[in-house]
């Protein structure tokens, strides 16, 4: 007789309960000045939100974040889409998509200060430029790797351009879009630390800083948590959308549901 499988989602909970047991149980032995344990940063977290400091470094963080990610995401998505469809803009402009990729962000960053200022301009840049590439990319990739049978059966049927593009490369490419906006909130937020490190020293950028600073290594680590609760759930949350708008994709891959 087979033992019950456990659910994915329980197996994540034992893990995390796991993890948070065993640091809360190290934790205090080790010097507070180096690092912190689970009760004292939920402490820390109290405090910073009874303050208002925590709400406001998070909605300072969240604006150019949003922004620039849904502007990656409407921007880098079409683009693909035409980069892996044409053979001209492909040869055009591909190896520029590629460039930016390549080149490190943050030797661009004074320059970006320097057009954009030091407020929420230049860190929505920031995320859009480190956030577009790998969207772009993983679209163009997708379009190139439709199989050409299924376009030249479309064509066979006297479909026009736009009926191909919607009814036949559309689905065969979505799984590649959903990894590349899954893999862009990673970068998103990579980008919005590196700019609020180098330019503002605001949000939980700046939280980070000015705890570290000052040697408060508790407060300093409730931003950082903060950061990586939210790129894990907007990560679940892309898959989830994945799920319900490209359903057969997990009956292909034989995953289980989220």
């Amino acid at each position: 007789m087979n033992a019950p499988r456990l659910p994915n989602w329980a197996i994540s909970l034992i893990s995390l309960a796991v993890l948070l047991g065993a640091w809360e149980g190290f934790g205090p032995h080790i010097d507070p000045l180096f690092a912190s344990y689970p009760s004292e940063i939920a402490k820390a977290f109290w405090k910073m939100t009874e303050s208002g400091r925590l709400p406001k470094a998070l909605w300072s963080s969240m604006q150019p974040f949003v922004a620039g990610y849904l502007l990656a995401a409407l921007a880098g998505v079409p683009i693909g889409l035409l980069l892996g469809r044409s053979r001209v803009l492909e040869a055009a402009f591909g190896f520029y998509v590629i460039a930016g990729y390549s080149t490190p962000l943050i030797a661009l960053v004074p320059l970006l200060m320097i057009w954009f200022g030091l407020g929420f301009m230049v860190k929505m840049v920031i995320v859009f430029l480190l956030t577009f590439f790998p969207i772009c990319i993983n679209t163009w990739v997708g379009v190139k790797a439709v199989p050409k049978t299924l376009i030249e059966v479309g064509t066979a049927f006297c479909a026009p351009p736009g009926a191909v593009m919607r009814q036949i490369v559309l689905p065969a490419v979505l799984p590649y879009i959903m990894a590349g906006l899954r893999l862009g909130i990673g970068k998103a937020v990579i980008a919005l630390v590196i700019a609020e490190f180098l330019t503002a020293i605001s949000g939980l950028g700046g939280v980070i800083i000015s705890s570290a600073n000052s040697f408060k290594t508790a407060e300093m680590f409730v931003p950082i948590i903060i950061i990586m609760v939210m790129a894990v759930a907007l990560t679940h949350l892309v898959s989830l959308i994945e799920h319900k708008v490209a359903p057969w994709q997990n009956e292909i891959a034989g995953r289980e549901g989220v």
